[in-house]
């Protein structure tokens, strides 16, 4: 069965507008929530948030009037996980025709929609965009990356609320094992910054309020203070491709994808399994696609968004899934830094995963002061740490859950 590697990797985020300094934020412990700007949060129960800042789009004028901002995001992140794989002015190091896109997104372009819906509630049909058929839709930036970069492979939309960018991520690996694709860029993008999206999330009291004051201490992974998650906007890519064709045109290997798996609660709307066993199942499949037992787990990028409810339900997925050395495991929290990126969070953390196994640094959680589950091995500060394999958690409303196991690329040869 065909390996699958990582290549290339690119972030739009609020915490850095490319990997490295996304990944120097966090491994610093400098949180990127801060009170939000504009009128339209003016009177919003929830103020604070992760704001994409000092961003500038490359694309050419007309077709950058008919994106919103997170499908700039999404294919500026494409663009440079490319570039990191060896595309180089547009050229493919690749058959194009083997090449996949995958869009991981929540909600997809959700400020386009409601755009059009005022425009039509205020000046009449012929004011709705052209653009809004075409553009509308979550697979859209899918379909302009492939057009960007002259891809003719399959290109399509993955949607699972926050477990949205593992779920792409697992379509990538098991495309790339069974042949179907030489390379699969997995692009998770969201962009749920709008009064509504803020205000539905408030109203169920899923975010953490009253922090205006001090934005950067509102999202706390694990500790007993904590009440709810801080929402975030952003895109971010990585290329898996075959290993193969990595070696065949000595291509630097980030990082192996060796495992995946997904499931569902099956039990509430927004709850989660309080027994997280939804959760232990998809930790479980991951495992078992690796080939791993529990024990080969060094780390884990948890998925730690804040909420109470949440947060409990993950520590028992991970116990059940593995074992009695799960509470010594070393764990980050790194939303505690970036916020919840939601749809895009698994590639996100996916990205930070990487960046752990190559740097020997596990980046720390923040604001985790008065600890509520103190047996466990949550880090708050970096640690030096050599690991080999780690898994990614990704869980989200409607009971989806997702798990990806990441392990270093250079000291493996599985061919």
């Amino acid at each position: 069965m065909t390996r699958a590697v990582i290549t290339g990797m690119g972030a739009i985020t609020p915490s850095g507008l490319d990997v490295g300094s996304m990944w120097d934020a966090v491994c610093a412990g400098r949180s990127a929530i801060t009170t939000l700007d504009g009128p339209e949060f003016n009177g919003l129960a929830v103020r604070i948030g992760g704001q994409v800042r000092g961003f500038e789009s490359a694309l050419p004028t007309v077709l950058a009037r008919r994106l919103t901002p997170v499908q700039h995001w999404a294919i500026a992140a494409a663009d440079q996980a490319l570039a990191q794989a060896g595309a180089i002015d547009g050229a493919l190091p690749w058959d194009s025709e083997h090449v996949a896109v995958i869009a991981a997104t929540g909600s997809g372009p959700v400020d386009a929609m409601q755009q059009a819906t005022r425009a039509l509630d205020e000046r009449g049909p012929r004011a709705v965009p052209l653009s809004l058929s075409m553009h509308g839709a979550p697979d859209a930036a899918a379909a302009v990356i492939t057009q960007q970069h002259r891809i003719f492979g399959p290109a399509q939309g993955v949607s699972a609320t926050c477990a949205s960018g593992a779920i792409g991520l697992g379509e990538a690996l098991r495309r790339i094992r069974h042949g179907y694709a030489e390379a699969v860029v997995v692009v998770g993008m969201e962009d749920c910054l709008n009064g509504v999206n803020l205000s539905s999330n408030a109203n169920m009291r899923a975010l953490a309020s009253g922090y205006e004051n001090e934005p950067a201490h509102a999202s706390r992974p694990f500790d007993a203070g904590r009440r709810g998650f801080v929402m975030s906007q952003g895109a971010a890519a990585v290329v898996v491709e075959s290993a193969d064709a990595a070696r065949g045109r000595g291509a630097e290997v980030l990082a192996e994808l060796i495992g995946f798996g997904a499931s569902s609660d099956a039990y509430h709307p927004t709850a989660p399994d309080p027994q997280g066993t939804g959760g232990a199942r998809a930790i479980r499949a991951a495992l078992a696609d690796a080939g791993l037992g529990a024990d080969a787990i060094d780390h884990i990028n948890a998925h730690g968004t804040g909420t109470v409810a949440g947060d409990a339900a993950e520590l028992n997925a991970l116990e059940t899934a593995l074992g009695g050395r799960a509470r010594g495991i070393p764990i980050s929290a790194t939303k505690s830094s970036t916020g919840h990126l939601l749809g895009a969070c698994g590639v996100v953390e996916a990205i930070i995963t990487v960046q752990a196994l190559r740097s020997g640094i596990l980046p720390p959680t923040l604001n985790l002061d008065d600890p509520a589950f103190p047996e466990w091995s949550i880090l708050t500060s970096p640690r030096q740490q050599k690991v080999d394999t780690v898994l990614s958690t990704s869980f989200g409303f409607g009971g989806h859950n997702g798990a990806v196991i990441i392990r270093t690329g250079d000291t493996h040869d599985r061919s």
